[in-house]
């Protein structure tokens, strides 16, 4: 299994911006110096806790400040852009990577955006399927493109100038174009299926109960299996909120307590998706269960994994135990509310727990090759 990590990112509002700012890349250029494979940022533009604006012109300011680590856009909102923008900016951004950058793509979920930019109460989810067949028709034609849809006209024929280059757009670096992935919030997601259909891999929340991620596996097998592939764990990704420390009273006292970053990050959450967006469905395992029971309390305590190391490993078996095989795990980013407790626990994630968590995997994988020679 593969050590990545996801970052909203999510800070009290109030903190200063600028801080904010080098603080989440100070945490992806640690994550890159501690072999994380892969690193994802979120984009909202009008949220005072959520301060990346643009999940590419982040990503770029990483560029000179990484070696390895494969950077994502976690996730550009496509209805919230032109889609020449959005095939434009990427095709460059996966060229100044030179090949590290990985699209991840979405509706986007945050009404405030959706009002700001003049889709609120419009079909985003029809927006999104149009705006991003609209980038990939783009990567995949030449001038002058004609592109026709309910949302967008794209086209150059009017303007452009063959012979020197005018109304040529630029094609991505990586051939046919970046990988693409996509946020799987819902439970039992069709999304999924459509995503897998089309070789997109999804990325499974991580404040999606456990009950609710195992639900995906199935709905991605059904997609691959529609187009006459086969499925691999290895595609797909899950991100989950963790908290490594030296002792078990740390750990809790930061990761559980509810004057801790991780209580902030779900406590902002309930209020928007439960008491804003009504997706209290994402946080219940029982649908009798009233919303006004989904407090930061009750989400923080089932969907954080905190403890010490040996801690943190029988937990993240147990959850793999439960929602089956997968390739990445995501560690998702939060509030460096102490930094030496937040880079501390990166590192004990990326040279402890994962290397434990590997070698009891392959021991697991090794007693069911042996059970079913046996069976056999």
């Amino acid at each position: 299994m593969k050590l990545g990590m996801f970052m909203m990112p999510l800070h009290p509002p109030g903190r200063n911006v600028t801080h904010t700012l080098q603080e989440d890349r100070e945490a992806i250029i640690l994550a890159d110096r501690l072999g994380y494979s892969e690193a994802y940022v979120g984009e909202h533009v009008t949220d005072a806790a959520e301060t990346v604006t643009s999940s590419m012109i982040f990503l770029a300011s990483l560029i000179a400040e990484t070696r390895q680590i494969m950077l994502g856009t976690g996730t550009i909102n496509v209805p919230n852009s032109h889609p020449a923008a959005i095939a434009a900016q990427a095709a460059m951004l996966d060229h100044l990577l030179q090949g590290r950058f990985i699209m991840g793509i979405s509706p986007g979920g945050l009404m405030s955006d959706a009002e700001v930019f003049g889709n609120l109460g419009k079909n985003r989810t029809e927006m999104f399927v149009e705006g991003i067949n609209a980038v990939l028709k783009i990567w995949e034609s030449n001038p002058p493109y004609n592109i026709e849809g309910k949302y967008w006209n794209i086209s150059v024929e009017k303007t452009m100038i063959p012979e020197i280059g005018q109304g040529f757009m630029m094609k991505p670096f990586q051939k046919p174009h970046p990988l693409i992935v996509g946020t799987a919030v819902a439970p039992f997601s069709q999304g999924v299926t459509e995503m897998a259909m089309r070789g997109w891999q999804p990325i499974s929340a991580n404040f999606l109960m456990p009950e609710w991620v195992k639900t995906h596996w199935p709905k991605y097998v059904e997609g691959r299996t529609a187009v006459g592939a086969v499925a691999s764990p290895k595609e797909w990704r899950i991100a989950k909120s963790i908290f490594v420390a030296d002792d078990e009273a740390t750990a809790r006292r930061y990761a559980l307590q509810s004057d801790g970053p991780y209580h902030f990050y779900f406590k902002q959450l309930v209020r928007k998706l439960v008491g804003a967006g009504g997706r209290g469905n994402l946080f219940k395992t029982d649908p009798d269960m009233p919303n006004e029971a989904i407090t930061p309390e009750y989400v923080t305590q089932r969907l954080v994994i905190a403890g010490t190391v040996d801690s943190v490993v029988e937990q993240l078996l147990a959850f793999r135990e439960h929602v089956g095989d997968f390739g990445t795990l995501l560690y998702a980013g939060h509030d460096w509310a102490d930094p030496v407790l937040a880079k501390r626990s990166m590192q004990l994630m990326a040279e402890q727990v994962m290397p434990k968590l590997n070698a009891a995997i392959g021991q697991e994988d090794k007693r069911h090759r042996e059970l079913d020679a046996h069976a056999r």
